[in-house]
């Protein structure tokens, strides 16, 4: 029954959503999956055989000392868009690494806990 659903997932949603938008062409390197579903076994299988393109787990990198936050794709997505938000505003740069990852990520966890 979890399989019928990815499977629904990728072709239904994701792969069409990839044609309409002009995009599915450049997917030929491949696809990279992030997040807690990310984890569940033969999800990436499954992937390689419905996109035909290499598929992997994307985990968060260049994040010290937070090593579960480091190790997760639960996080890798989060990360990234902090990471590139830093990488925006080179001027706050120093700012950012002083208050540290570790930080706004508390501050991210404790607003979700908060509101789920």
């Amino acid at each position: 029954m979890i399989r019928a659903r990815y499977e629904e997932l990728f072709r239904d949603f994701i792969a069409r959503e990839l044609h309409r938008s002009g995009f599915y062409d450049l997917i030929a390197g491949g696809i990279v999956l992030t997040g807690g579903s990310s984890r569940m076994p033969g999800v990436i299988p499954l992937a390689e055989e419905i996109f035909q393109v290499p598929v992997r787990l994307g985990l968060p990198h260049d994040v010290q000392g937070i090593t579960d936050v480091a190790k997760n794709p639960v996080y890798a997505t989060a990360v990234g868009l902090l990471m590139f938000g830093r990488d925006q505003r080179p001027h706050d740069r120093l700012e950012f690494e002083q208050t540290g990852v570790k930080q706004v990520l508390g501050r991210m966890k404790s607003w979700f806990q908060g509101n789920f």
